[in-house]
């Protein structure tokens, strides 16, 4: 089973062949998902909440790329900064969405990742047709590498975000001449008003979302529990089997023949003691009682 966590890239590292950078460190990623017991994940490569670019030296990621290989299943997919908005209307959003994305899409090529995730964003006034035709115009502007493909996140749907509904998924792909995937979020999922709580709920979604956007886009899994319920569009993430998706739900999806051999991510919060070691060594348990 491909499954880990997103982890965190904080820290320097002593090397004796060259100087501690100044920056955070992308092989932390490596060891830290390793302590998890995942073999797969995610990263940021810099603060999400800030329009910064990579900083990741040659020595670090020919590292990260040697660790990576020898020590994990992969993939590794990047998650984009939060201030990313391919949606908007407004020029000098876009440009920095655009100069932002480029980035983590050149950091991905040199980290030998092959994904990297979005979210559509907000149309903020310009309606569902109208963001949709920003965020095509705006990814095919950008110069993607020939191994690294863009994965379009599924939204919680609040307001005037984009992402919530599978037919924006199917919109955005029909509109850019780009290659692009998708990656699921199962609490957006849920929130966004798709049921995943039963083995007949997951598979009723799992065949609407093949039907309306293709199962041959779907190429990462975030997996989540909700502390919301179904259509409440209120994107909290609950530890795996302890929300309202619970075990039934998480079990379907992780062990449905059209998602089990996928990667899967979790970005399940700490509480009670139960950190992302306890949340994927019980989605391994979930998937081994079928």
């Amino acid at each position: 089973m491909k499954v880990g966590a997103h982890v965190s890239i904080s820290g320097s590292r002593v090397s004796s062949d060259e100087e501690t950078p100044p920056y955070d460190d992308i092989r932390n990623a490596v060891s830290r998902q390793l302590a998890f017991g995942g073999n797969c994940g995610q990263v940021f490569t810099t603060s999400p909440q800030v329009w910064a670019e990579p900083e990741i030296s040659e020595a670090a990621a020919a590292g990260f790329r040697e660790e990576s290989d020898e020590k994990l299943e992969g993939p590794w997919v990047i998650h984009s900064s939060y201030l990313v908005n391919l949606c908007t209307p407004k020029d000098d959003l876009r440009e920095k969405s655009l100069a932002s994305m480029q980035a983590e899409l050149d950091a991905a090529e040199k980290l030998g990742i092959p994904y990297v995730n979005t979210h559509l964003g907000a149309h903020t006034g310009a309606g569902v047709e109208g963001g949709l035709d920003n965020a095509a115009s705006a990814i095919d502007e950008l110069d993607v590498p020939e191994d690294v493909e863009i994965l379009i996140e599924s939204d919680a749907g609040s307001g005037t975000k984009l992402g919530g509904e599978f037919s924006h998924l199917a919109g955005i792909i029909d509109r850019t001449d780009e290659e692009i995937g998708i990656c699921i979020d199962t609490a957006h999922t849920l929130v966004a008003g798709n049921d995943l709580t039963t083995p007949d709920a997951v598979e009723e979604t799992v065949s609407r979302f093949d039907e309306e956007v293709g199962l041959e886009y779907l190429k990462y899994i975030h997996l989540n529990d909700s502390k919301h319920d179904v259509g409440t569009h209120k994107d909290e993430h609950a530890l795996i089997g302890e929300g309202y998706i619970g075990e039934d739900g998480i079990r379907a999806i992780v062990t449905h023949p059209d998602l089990r051999e996928l990667p899967f991510a979790l970005e399940t919060p700490t509480e009670d003691g139960k950190g992302f070691a306890w949340n994927i060594a019980r989605t391994k348990e979930l998937r081994e009682e079928n």
